[in-house]
């Protein structure tokens, strides 16, 4: 049996059960798996009955190897395609490549592309219905905190979706064991997303407001944007948030608001 460098398979029947079950699957469904390595949670997402199943893996000896498993469970396996390729270059054309209309994307993400994979979702026009992403613990924890807790990442993300912590796996229910323990997040995109200049405006304001989470949002602001600490003042003093806080005690509404009163 084929191992893709650098993935852990998760083994444990439970918790494969819980991932199916939050992608809450209905016979419309077109179910988008992620880096599907030996198939396990592939053949929950099968027997839920979706419309299809498409599963992308980089690595061609997966590819072949599930295509060998596919075809021996027979009828069963039918509503599934098993496409080799990169999700990061395949995702910006999925819908039109594959003519989807009711999509959601699942998978055992790598640690290292985590990030990257938020930010090509994120700048889709056309988003899947939801997404279920088994990732590192500490990122999806940072991914779903409010405040006293915002960061970078969860203003990014929540930009645009609203994510939930679904439950942990303990890194002993993988194979091999990863050094760190993983979480099953939930994200629903907003049903109405910002168009690409306010999107792109947004993103460069937190930027700039995270730059230096310690530090105050006055400074953060007077730095980035190189307007006089008076007039950055008063535009703060319009949404009565006070000068001398961290980003980190920001609402979403609060950081929205400030993104479309400074500059681009």
């Amino acid at each position: 049996m084929p191992r893709k460098l650098g993935q852990h398979f998760l083994k444990d029947r439970r918790k494969l059960e819980k991932i199916a079950a939050a992608l809450e699957i209905g016979p419309r469904d077109t179910i988008v798996e992620i880096g599907p390595g030996h198939g396990e949670l592939t053949e929950h997402l099968v027997a839920m009955n979706p419309k299809r199943v498409i599963v992308i893996e980089k690595d061609p000896r997966l590819v072949n190897f599930l295509k060998e498993k596919f075809q021996i469970i027979g009828t069963k396996s039918q509503n599934i395609e098993i496409v080799e390729g990169d999700i990061l270059k395949i995702l910006p054309t999925l819908h039109s490549k594959f003519e989807i209309r009711n999509s959601k994307l699942v998978g055992n993400i790598p640690y290292y592309i985590t990030g990257y994979l938020l930010r090509k979702i994120s700048e889709l026009e056309k988003k899947p219905r939801l997404i279920v992403f088994t990732i590192q613990k500490e990122v999806a924890e940072r991914i779903c905190t409010s405040p006293p807790k915002m960061n970078l990442l969860a203003t990014s993300v929540q930009f645009w979706g609203t994510p939930k912590l679904v439950g942990y796996i303990s890194k002993k229910f993988f194979r091999p064991p990863p050094k760190v323990d993983s979480a099953i997040i939930k994200i629903t995109p907003n049903k109405k997303q910002p168009n690409q200049k306010n999107a792109e405006k947004y993103y460069r304001f937190i930027r700039i407001l995270f730059k230096q989470p310690r530090k105050t949002i006055l400074n953060n602001l007077r730095e980035g944007f190189k307007l006089p600490q008076k007039e950055i003042e008063e535009r703060l003093k319009t949404l009565r948030v006070s000068p001398k806080s961290r980003p980190a005690n920001l609402s979403m509404s609060d950081i929205n608001k400030l993104s479309a009163i400074f500059p681009q």
